[in-house]
């Protein structure tokens, strides 16, 4: 598969890597609850067989966090390491800190735990980037502090547990304000660059470009439409889409039929032709949606679709989180 820098760092990622918030779930569209004593829908022996699929279709990087499943999707990882180590030296493996099950705790004692947490999980002595997780609302000034979140990431950093320090969050501003300062290597940024979701354009670009923040697009798929379609019998996880955004889509698979390509392949494909996007992650929740991402993002597709496909890239605020 084709590789990407990431940013200034010296990580060269896959185009399309696997995120792992869903990984395990059988039923699309559904999430697992923060809270404890909420019922839980993932298949742990699922979300393994998951993982190694992944693996055995060539897959190289993963990325996940301490929230994802109440801490279930690191320890799956690890399964799945376990069950495939000459695969381990092979795969990058990027985690967040700050949130979890359990809250918001982005103080300098918090991040330590959690990071130590997350490896003992993963069942690994490093990862290669860390990310300050969903800081959307929180004192920017204590976040970035020495005493704070990004001063005990420097701290870890120092002692050899990641490489690379990152800022990853639901709301593209936060993203966007963190970006700018130049602090961070890398960002996810979700809910902000699909073939329907242009935010990325409006600042997010230029200050990545400005600072050499290497970008990871979350989201690619809008949570299953740009795989299927439009369905009647299918509700969205935290999206709206209107009447139009729906519409559009069907044009974007028509053209895609046209060329006898899936349209999974085209929205993966082009979230990562940016510059400044090294990687896409679309979420597996069962093993074969990590085949199919996987496969699709090393189909061959010819300049003349992407140049048809460009009239056809819009934005449409309905497609955000709501």
């Amino acid at each position: 598969m084709r590789k990407k820098r990431l940013g200034r760092t010296e990580l060269q990622l896959p185009i399309v890597g696997i995120g792992t918030a869903f990984v395990g779930i059988p039923t699309q569209n559904q999430t697992v609850s923060e809270y404890e004593d909420a019922p839980s829908p993932i298949d742990r022996e699922l979300g393994v067989e998951t993982l190694v699929a992944a693996i055995d279709a060539g897959c190289t990087f993963f990325d996940t966090a301490a929230l994802y499943g109440r801490s279930l999707s690191e320890a799956m990882i690890g399964e799945a390491l376990r069950q495939r180590p000459e695969a381990k030296g092979d795969i990058i493996v990027s985690t967040k800190a700050g949130r979890s099950h359990e809250g918001y705790d982005f103080s300098f004692d918090g991040i330590v735990r959690s990071v130590h947490g997350s490896l003992e999980r993963l069942g690994l002595d490093r990862v290669d980037i860390v990310y300050i997780h969903d800081a959307m609302g929180q004192p920017m000034e204590r976040v970035l502090a020495d005493d704070g979140a990004l001063g005990a990431l420097r701290h870890l950093q120092r002692q050899g547990l990641f490489s690379h320090i990152g800022t990853a969050s639901n709301d593209p501003s936060t993203n966007l304000a963190y970006i700018k300062t130049g602090e961070f290597d890398a960002a996810v940024i979700a809910d902000s660059w699909s073939l329907i979701n242009r935010i990325a354009e409006r600042e997010i670009f230029a200050e990545a470009a400005k600072h050499d923040v290497g970008l990871v697009a979350a989201t690619p798929l809008e949570r299953g439409l740009l795989v299927t379609g439009p369905r009647d019998d299918t509700k969205y996880l935290n999206r709206v889409f209107s009447q139009e955004c729906l519409d559009h889509v069907r044009v974007i698979q028509a053209l895609c039929a046209d060329y006898d390509l899936p349209m999974l392949a085209a929205a993966l494909q082009w979230s990562a032709r940016h510059s400044q996007v090294a990687s896409t992650i679309p979420g597996a929740r069962v093993p074969q949606e990590a085949r199919s991402s996987l496969a699709a993002a090393q189909l061959e597709i010819p300049e003349a679709f992407w140049a048809d496909l460009a009239s056809l890239v819009r934005h449409f605020d309905t497609a955000i989180s709501v």
